[in-house]
């Protein structure tokens, strides 16, 4: 099969597997694994070495590489200060409790050639940022433990490749050289590693001191970023093997500290290119697989796998944490939560054929069993980590929250209404005179500038799924809307306004702007003027006898909707582009002129008439 064809085959099921994934909510690692095993060794769709050749072990290392750097770039050490001092005791002491029990599990249990238990071992104390992190967007987990998850998988990617690297050169060198100790082997490595993070370091440096001079055109940021990155990479695996994804790791840590304000741009190309290579590695790894390595996996790899779940991460966990500032339901979170990912594989992988040429049996078995923890442990925590969070009491609110940017009269009655049905609401305004309104109501508040960098270390956005801009400034609105397109998603971030025609070079341009709320585009000065002439917020609630034709005769004529709400608490808005289905259960909220009633209607009202089983318009 031409590997046009092969290409084309592995994006389609790897995106296709992430599609399946945000539809469903299942975890996105299994339905790539399955996809590429159905089209692999099941059906034999295509074989990825037949189709690369030499070139297949080059493209897993350098896509895990950008990986690395990818995820490196996200972790700013302010964000330390929410997970203590949990992060350098899980990378100091969490590896080699880790190391040492994964190992001897590997050799008692699994009954693994004792090289390959130590280098499996170290290669166990990875947890894959790319599992990581979707799961905890997906659980919604309080900051400080999602703080530790996510460092500890960036940070403890290449300390297990490192770990794997140092074990394979001792039984590489003690094969070579009988009489070789730890001690004339495992200096040198550790050495090679700190040079490599050197290098790293130094061409971090390199890009925050071109970049922001003009030394690098904008259109070439984003290639002479990669190229660079790739250089590093084989420069430091030049030193000593693998010791590339230490200093790919630094150089990514290094720039997100660095504040380089020219490198905000490229962070969706950056994630997208994250997104790609993780779909098409996993694809392609798991299509590797053959029956002859399925074949060697019996009984004890079973229970081998029950320890690395009930033994050996609660207990690296809880020896590591002792005596520190986390509380013990964050301590117990963290021993349950350790999915391993993409780093594992493709290191196993890697050493896999390595340990075959020193002549060491059971090294082909890393293969299939890198693969059955990465399936066990993304599906045991990724399916329970719901749960697990609730009943340990660090999950956040299940129904999705609505973040105001702009604190003005309207803004805290619509935030009002949304508490009152129980969504979480956040009002965000750098005028602290401007949150009274919102601070008097008891509504929770923001006081600082949304768009500030160090907004992201002190407000938590994570509840929060729709945003609503509706400052006094609409081209402030239109900013705020397309700062956050990326991270909340542009269907779901809106302000006031209409977007003018593509002919009008006064209006701002809608591919920046977020949708317009109400399906006739009310402008700031409209809702405002409208407000001061008594209009507010209602809610009506729909069932099978009350329909949306129903509200809207109930409701006074010139009513406007803003939006419903859905159960799960989901809300969909009348936009000037988009109009929700109506459906029984819903709540429609209105923004509607005060309401006349005929002296019938007022009479009817204070005597209480009306059946409490009525649909109410409030």
């Amino acid at each position: 099969m031409e590997i046009a064809i092969v290409v084309a085959l592995v994006g389609v099921l790897g995106i296709g597997a992430q599609w399946i994934a945000w539809r469903t909510g299942w975890p996105a690692i299994v339905l790539m694994l399955a996809a590429g095993f159905l089209a692999g060794p099941v059906l034999n769709i295509f074989d990825p070495e037949h189709a690369f050749g030499e070139l297949l072990e080059p493209m897993v290392a350098i896509g895990v590489a950008l990986i690395l750097f990818e995820g490196g770039l996200s972790l700013d050490f302010r964000e330390l200060r929410h997970s203590g001092d949990g992060v350098l005791r899980l990378a100091t002491i969490g590896v080699a409790i880790g190391w040492l029990l994964g190992a001897l599990a590997g050799y008692h249990i699994a009954r693994l050639d004792w090289a390959v238990a130590v280098l499996f071992g170290g290669i166990l104390v990875v947890t894959g940022p790319t599992v990581v992190i979707p799961l905890l967007r997906q659980a919604n987990v309080t900051t400080r433990p999602a703080s530790i998850l996510k460092w500890e998988a960036i940070v403890n990617d290449p300390t297990g490749a490192l770990a794997a690297v140092i074990a394979y050169e001792y039984f590489r060198k003690t094969a070579e050289f009988p009489g070789s100790t730890i001690f004339e082997i495992v200096p040198p490595l550790i050495i090679a590693a700190i040079v490599a993070g050197l290098i790293g370091y130094g061409a971090a440096r390199l890009i925050a001191y071109t970049f922001p001079r003009g030394l690098v055109p904008e259109y070439l940021k984003v290639p002479v970023l990669f190229t660079v990155v790739v250089a590093v990479f084989v420069i430091s695996n030049l030193i000593e093997h693998e010791a590339g994804l230490v200093a790919v790791t630094v150089m990514g840590v290094a720039l997100a500290n660095m504040n380089v304000s020219s490198l905000r741009s490229i962070h969706p190309f950056k994630e997208n290119i994250a997104v790609l290579l993780v779909s098409g590695i996993f694809i392609l790894l798991s299509a590797s697989l053959t029956v002859d390595d399925l074949q060697g996996f019996n009984w004890r790899f079973g229970l081998f796998l029950l320890a690395l779940l009930f033994l050996v991460r609660p207990a690296t966990i809880l020896l590591s944490l002792l005596g520190s500032s986390v509380p013990w339901n964050e301590r117990l979170f963290l021993a349950w939560i350790a999915p391993r990912g993409i780093v594992l594989v493709a290191i196993s992988g890697l050493f896999a054929l390595r340990l075959a040429e020193l002549g060491i049996e059971g090294g082909q078995l890393l293969i299939s069993l890198s693969f059955a923890v990465v399936v066990t442990t993304v599906v045991a925590h990724g399916f329970t980590i719901n749960l697990v969070a609730k009943l340990l009491g660090i999950k956040g609110s299940e129904r999705p929250g609505l973040l105001i940017v702009g604190s003005t009269p309207w803004t805290v009655a619509l935030a009002n209404e949304m508490k009152a049905l129980g969504t979480p609401v956040l009002i965000s305004d750098s005028s602290w005179q401007r949150l009274a309104i919102a601070r008097q109501k008891g509504i929770a508040f923001y006081h600082g500038e949304i768009l500030n960098e160090a907004t992201e270390h002190n407000l938590d956005l994570t509840p929060y799924q729709v945003l609503v801009a509706a400052t006094d400034n609409e081209a402030y609105n239109t900013l705020v809307c397309n700062e956050f397109a990326h991270e909340i998603g542009r269907d779901s971030v809106y302000q006031l306004g209409e977007a003018g025609t593509g002919d009008d070079r006064h209006a701002l341009p809608e591919s920046l702007r977020g949708r317009a709320l109400f399906e006739s585009g009310f402008g700031v000065a409209d809702v405002q003027q409208r407000q001061q002439m008594g209009w507010v917020f209602r809610k009506t609630k729909l069932s099978q006898e009350f329909n949306f034709d129903d509200a809207q005769q109930k409701l006074p004529e010139s009513t406007h909707m803003l939006l419903l709400l859905r159960d799960g608490g989901r809300m969909r808005f009348f936009t000037h582009a988009a109009r929700p289905e109506p459906r029984a259960g819903d709540i429609i909220i209105s923004f509607s002129p005060p309401q006349q009633r005929t002296p019938e209607e007022a009479a009817e009202r204070r005597k209480g008439k009306r059946s409490d089983s009525d649909p109410q318009t409030a």
